[in-house]
């Protein structure tokens, strides 16, 4: 059984799996379902079309699942999906999607959501990201997996932030930001790329020797993108061990929307 405190107001519809703890105050409306033993703060809102998974940590004061900040939006029947095991400080905001992209705001698991944060219509957040105190990610904002994004950063509308990415503190992202990159400032700087992350990550040093020549092709050799790209492609038979990380930085190319942070 959910146990529930006697001042929240859950809807009899919404579905709360066996133990599922809900705070006071909270309000949880009727098209929310929650997953085992996920347990949910004082004073939250937890409306719309609202899936969360297992075991998640929602702390008090969240507004989650609200309709989008976008005038387009007409009352359209999106969502919002949050997996496993995530962490949502205090304060945060996490709306659902539009009909213009894929009507879903799909949050992975295992991230840390830390207070203040904005996740608006549309996002898309891989696993394991860190997204520290007042993150701002607008609208249509793709993260892949163990990103980082600083305090006080925002993310304009449309951008991909690539895996394994760590964003400096109040940071302006504007452009694509490709994988394994340390980039902060506004204007956005690249600073290097995150070896240190790999190494706590268990990279090997080929495959993270690999990531510093893509670093060296995109960004120290004053190569135009498509040639860079030509020599990251190589990379592919001079550095087999790593063809992941090869694979992963190509495809993230391949689809850049905003242009490339360089």
């Amino acid at each position: 059984m959910a146990q529930v405190h006697a001042t929240a107001i859950v809807d009899a519809k919404a579905e709360l799996d066996a133990g599922v703890s809900v705070g006071p105050y909270t309000l949880i409306g009727p098209q929310a379902r929650i997953g085992a033993g996920t347990t949910i703060g004082a004073h939250c809102v937890i409306e719309g079309r609202t899936t969360i998974g297992r075991d998640n940590r929602i702390f008090a004061f969240n507004a989650i699942g609200g309709p989008p900040q976008d005038k387009k939006y007409a009352g359209e029947p999106t969502e919002l999906h949050i997996g496993e095991r995530n962490t949502i400080r205090e304060y945060c905001t996490l709306n659902t999607g539009t009909v213009q992209d894929s009507a879903v705001t799909h949050i992975g698991d295992d991230n840390w959501i830390m207070a203040y944060v904005h996740i608006a219509h549309d996002c898309q957040i891989g696993d394991r990201t860190t997204l520290a105190n007042n993150t701002t990610l607008a609208g249509h904002v793709h993260l892949g997996d163990w990103v980082t994004v600083g305090g006080l950063t925002g993310v304009h509308q449309f951008v991909k932030i690539g895996a394994h990415v760590m964003v400096g503190f109040a940071s302006a992202v504007t452009q694509d930001v490709p994988p394994f990159l340390l980039v902060d400032g506004n204007p956005l700087a690249v600073r290097g790329f995150n070896a240190e992350g790999l190494r706590r990550r268990g990279f090997t040093p080929e495959r993270i020797a690999a990531v510093k020549q893509m670093h060296r092709a995109l960004y120290r050799k004053g190569l135009p993108l498509d040639q860079a790209v030509q020599e990251i492609e190589a990379l592919r038979e001079q550095a087999p061990e790593a063809r992941a990380e090869v694979a992963l930085m190509l495809q993230f190319l391949a689809g850049v929307t905003r242009g490339v942070a360089r």
